[in-house]
């Protein structure tokens, strides 16, 4: 059966998605979500015509806890690891190709909210997060408060990338300490120092380390 795709609401006002949609954003099959559905690990229910539902919540719920749970250990390399979270197309392939002509050691992954950079991190979190504030369904403020809150992630380099004027962060809560703020148009020559810098306390610790 083909799901309709457009979310909808429970009279509690609680937004609810297709199996198709919650198996997108945690990054697993739609059977493995119709088998969470069925052990009550997600919460959903069926249409009078017979389409399962998935609340939006308990997805967002198995998110944090994925990115809460302990990532395997990262091995030392040369190699710098930064993952980016932005949701506009143009800029995502901006990023990754002005990344790319620096030709520095960077294993880049980008993502489009920030659903999809806490099942990241929670795979494997990267040496650098960069990301934007304002994104679709789980934005960026509410991102970096689920990471800072896991001790296991608090000390992850986090550099937000943002139209937003500081008036209008602070009205949201602000940002907790150490995060390095810029503000767009991307400031590709900060970005490319802020890595090379990593990059070289990298190698410095491979050195002192061999």
């Amino acid at each position: 059966m083909i799901e309709n795709d457009k979310p909808e609401s429970s009279k509690a006002g609680t937004d609810y998605i297709t199996t198709r949609q919650a198996a997108e954003m945690l990054g697993l099959s739609r059977g493995t979500v119709q088998q969470m559905a069925e052990s009550g690990a997600l919460v959903a229910w069926k249409t009078e015509g017979g389409h399962r539902r998935v609340s939006v919540t308990s997805v967002k719920e198995q998110i944090r806890r994925r990115a809460a749970s302990p990532s395997l250990p990262r091995t030392q390399t040369p190699e710098l690891s930064v993952l980016i979270a932005e949701d506009d197309v143009s800029l995502q392939k901006l990023y990754g190709m002005t990344i790319a002509n620096w030709g520095m050691p960077v294993a880049l992954q980008i993502v489009g909210n920030g659903f999809e950079g806490l099942v990241q991190i929670g795979q494997q979190p990267p040496d650098v997060l960069i990301l934007d504030l304002m994104m679709p369904g789980m934005d960026g403020f509410e991102m970096i408060r689920t990471l800072r809150a896991n001790p296991a992630l608090s000390a992850m380099d986090i550099i937000v990338v943002t139209g937003m004027s500081p008036a209008s962060i602070e009205d949201r809560g602000g940002l907790p300490s150490g995060t390095t703020l810029y503000s767009k148009p991307i400031p590709f020559h900060q970005l490319q120092g802020y890595l090379q810098a990593k990059l070289a306390q990298r190698q410095r610790g491979l050195m002192s380390g061999s």
